[in-house]
């Protein structure tokens, strides 16, 4: 008795240290892929993704219901600097900016690139673009596949780059499936969010198990000083802690961002796919979920 009560007790912490908690609520304009999240100074959320020249939507709640605004320009992540709302965009692996006063459709004017680019045969592609605005410092980290992840400084308005790109993520391993990284800082640590593994067409082909999308993150005490997981493994040679993988109808959680919000703290957004609707790219869906940090390491 003593025996199987212990071996209960163990399989109930292991699933406790493994488990997930669904996504939070969405209703409304869900679909998405690769999303970007943000709140206007009068509450209002506003939501940016791949697809449709950068399409948005906005609402009253992270949870919705999300209404579809149109499109920005073609691209990906939006942050607010000093009144200006940007979103850095990606065509032809150049990453360029846009700006907003409001965020309002029709609103927004294209500041051209920002002198981060790449052609066929570069270390890194000049995509999947995230700024982190730390005091009076731009951090930019982008790419994708190649050889992973670079950042770069930039300016003060955030119009180019001051800096040399330096790696700071890749997987030595098969593809290099690493991209969409998000730099967010919390406390006294740069956590370096990314995603990891196959992301689309699984309609189509369904990557073999646990090779499909899921989010991993390493950590530095420095900016760009080396990110290393849980284990102490660099991220640079293949580390990555897992913070969310497939779980109950869950697949392919993904094209993650993190955002701080006033009355949830910190809050993982990204797009899934819910196995009992589809798996198609068009079907995928926006979750988020409420982030612990009390650990040291983000969990969900």
């Amino acid at each position: 008795m003593y025996l199987q009560s212990s071996l209960a007790l163990a399989l109930l912490r292991v699933a406790v240290v493994h488990g997930y908690a669904n996504p939070g609520a969405c209703s409304g304009a869900c679909n998405i892929h690769d999303p970007a999240l943000i709140q206007n100074d009068d509450g209002t959320y506003y939501r940016f993704s791949t697809g449709n020249n950068i399409s948005f939507a906005s609402a009253s709640s992270i949870e919705g219901p999300w209404t579809a605004l149109g499109s920005v320009l073609p691209g990906g992540s939006s942050i607010e600097n000093s009144g200006r709302h940007l979103t850095c965009r990606s065509q032809e692996s150049a990453i360029g900016l846009a700006t907003s006063e409001t965020m309002e459709e029709g609103t927004w004017t294209d500041q051209g690139s920002i002198g981060v680019t790449s052609t066929t045969g570069n270390q890194y592609n000049a995509i999947d673009a995230n700024l982190l605005v730390d005091g009076s410092a731009n951090y930019l980290t982008f790419g994708s596949f190649w050889q992973d992840i670079f950042q770069v400084t930039l300016n003060g308005d955030a119009t180019s780059s001051t800096s040399t790109p330096v790696n700071v993520a890749f997987d030595p391993a098969d593809t290099h499936p690493v991209e969409g990284a998000y730099l967010y800082k919390y406390g006294d640590y740069y956590y370096l969010f990314y995603s990891w593994g196959t992301c689309c067409g699984y309609d189509q082909t369904m990557p073999a198990a646990g090779q499909e999308y899921k989010i991993k993150v390493c950590r530095s005490n420095v900016w760009l000083m080396m990110q290393v997981d849980a284990n102490g493994v660099a991220c640079t040679d293949g580390g990555g802690t897992v913070v969310l993988e497939s779980h109950d109808n869950v697949y392919g959680p993904g094209g993650q961002g993190v955002y701080t919000d006033p009355s949830l703290g910190p809050v993982l957004y990204y797009h899934y796919v819910d196995t009992t609707i589809g798996y198609g790219d068009s079907q995928k869906l926006f979750g988020w979920n409420a982030i612990d940090f009390s650990s040291g390491w983000p969990s969900v």
